[in-house]
C-alpha cells in the first residue's frame, strides 16, 4: 500500500478527537508547564526580594571563579538560573508527548478499538505518522506558548534590578525551536514502540518516563557545575536526538505490524 499523507492525516485527526474526550489528560498535559514556568518565577522573585550581594557572589564563584568585582552577582545567578533552566524545560516536550501516545496506542487496547483501526485501508507508516503528530504537534504547542508565558513572567518579575529583558536570548530561541520538537519526537517515538510491546497504557506511560531520567541526570551536572551549557551543547544534543528519532522511527513502523498487534491484542 502506498503511503499517502490525507490518510496520515485523518488517523492524526481521530486521535486529537479522542484527545478531546479525556478530561484528565488534558489536565496531566498543563500541570507540568504550570510548574516549569512558576517555580524558576518564583526564585527569582524571591531573590530580588531581599538581593544580599555577599551572598550571591559567593555563589556566582562557585560557578565561575573569574567573575569580575564589578561584575553584579545577582544578575549572573539569574542569568545561570534561566541558563540552565532549558535543560528542565526540556522535560516538557518529551513527558507530553509520552502521555498522549500511550493512550493513544497501548489505549487502543484497552478501549477496544483497536481492530477496527487495523481494518481500515491504512499502511503501518502511515498510521505511525498520524499517532505521532496527534500528539508531537500538542507537545510542541504547549513548549511554545509556555515559553512565551515564561518569557514575560521572568522578565516582569526582574526588571526592577536588571531594567532589560532577560528573555529570549538566542539559546533560548535556538532551543525552543529546534531543539524541542526533536525532544518532541523522542518522547513520542518511545512511547510508540514501548506501547506496540505493552497492552496497557499506565504501564507504556511508566516504561517511557524513564527517558528523563538521563536528561535529569545532565541537568544535575549543570546545577552541580560540571558541566557548561550553551547554544554549542544543546546542538549536540539536538543531533543526538536526530539520530534516535529516525532509528525509533524506523522501529515503531516495522512494530507496528497488523497481524501481530491483533495477534497479541485479542
Amino acid at each position: 500500500m502506498s503511503f499517502r499523507l490525507h490518510r496520515a492525516l485523518a488517523v492524526s485527526w481521530k486521535e486529537a478527537l479522542d484527545l478531546r474526550k479525556n478530561p484528565g489528560l488534558l489536565a496531566s498535559m498543563l500541570a507540568l508547564p504550570a510548574v516549569l514556568v512558576l517555580v524558576p518565577t518564583g526564585v527569582i522573585w524571591s531573590w530580588l526580594r531581599n538581593p544580599d550581594t555577599v551572598t550571591f557572589r559567593s555563589m556566582a564563584l562557585y560557578y565561575d571563579p573569574t567573575l569580575p568585582l564589578n561584575a553584579d552577582p545577582v544578575r549572573f545567578m539569574i542569568d545561570k538560573l534561566v541558563l540552565d533552566w532549558f535543560g528542565v524545560f526540556l522535560l516538557m516536550p518529551v513527558f507530553v508527548p509520552i502521555l498522549i501516545s500511550s493512550q493513544s496506542v497501548a489505549g487502543e487496547k484497552e478501549r477496544r478499538t483497536l481492530e477496527p483501526l487495523l481494518a481500515a485501508p491504512v499502511s503501518a507508516a502511515e498510521l505511525v505518522l498520524g499517532k505521532s503528530l496527534a500528539s508531537v504537534v500538542p507537545a510542541v504547542a504547549i513548549t511554545w506558548l509556555s515559553f512565551a508565558v515564561f518569557v514575560l513572567a521572568v522578565d516582569a518579575v526582574a526588571w526592577p534590578l536588571v531594567h532589560a529583558p532577560v528573555l529570549p536570548n538566542g539559546m533560548w530561541l535556538f532551543g525552543i525551536g529546534v531543539v524541542a520538537p526533536l525532544f518532541a519526537f523522542l518522547g513520542n517515538g518511545l512511547a510508540v514502540l514501548v506501547s506496540a510491546r505493552v497492552g496497557e497504557a499506565r504501564l507504556a506511560q511508566q516504561l517511557s518516563a524513564l527517558v528523563v531520567l538521563p536528561l535529569m541526570g545532565l541537568v544535575g551536572g549543570q546545577l552541580a557545575g560540571w558541566i557548561r551549557a550553551g547554544t554549542g551543547y544543546y546542538a549536540v544534543q539536538g543531533l543526538v536526538v536526530l539520530v534516535l528519532d529516525i532509528l525509533l522511527i524506523r522501529a515503531s513502523v516495522r512494530l507496528f505490524d497488523r497481524e501481530r498487534l491483533v495477534s497479541r491484542w485479542t
